[in-house]
């Protein structure tokens, strides 16, 4: 079975990630989509939300598997026996810092890493300025599945 982790914090998660879980569950038999614990960083929701989220809104693909963790991707990898991470990429930033981990990653546990490039209607995307753009009472239709866009109104428009 061919199997890949798609890994990170998913706070929360959007269209340009699914974009990267859907094009990956094409390639792969098995998607697992691991949720970071990050106990350094204050997230919106909490990481069991995030993961429901994500359940949620891959349901359709029916080979994608949500999955929470701590500590280094590579560790996750070598514990669940899955020899490759899938990474979206948006821009050449994104290029230069996700090389350099995958390097690390093989380096240290012989994990490789897909690059995928993002699709141009995501490639603007990222969870926090879906957050800073809901705070402020913008609209994210259609960047967002509309489940997170309801939650994330919700849990912006609070005060």
């Amino acid at each position: 079975m061919r199997r890949v982790v798609c890994p990170g914090s998913f706070d929360p998660v959007t269209n340009g990630h699914l974009d990267i879980i859907s094009r990956a569950s094409h390639l792969y038999d098995e998607v697992v989509v691991a949720v970071l614990i990050n106990k350094s960083k204050k997230s919106l929701f909490t990481v069991d939300e995030r993961a429901d989220m994500i359940t949620e809104v891959t349901r359709e693909y029916g080979n994608v598997r949500v999955d929470t963790f701590y500590g280094l991707t590579v560790d996750y990898c070598r514990e669940q026996d899955i020899p490759v991470i899938v990474r979206g990429l948006r821009a050449v930033s994104d290029y230069e810092y996700e090389l350099q981990m995958a390097q690390m990653n093989h380096r240290i546990a012989g994990v490789e890493t897909l690059f995928m490039a993002t699709n141009p209607e995501y490639a603007f995307l990222s969870s926090s300025l879906m957050k800073e753009v809901v705070r402020f009472g913008g609209d994210i239709s259609g960047l967002v599945p509309d489940l997170v866009h309801e939650r994330l109104v919700e849990r912006l428009t609070q005060d």
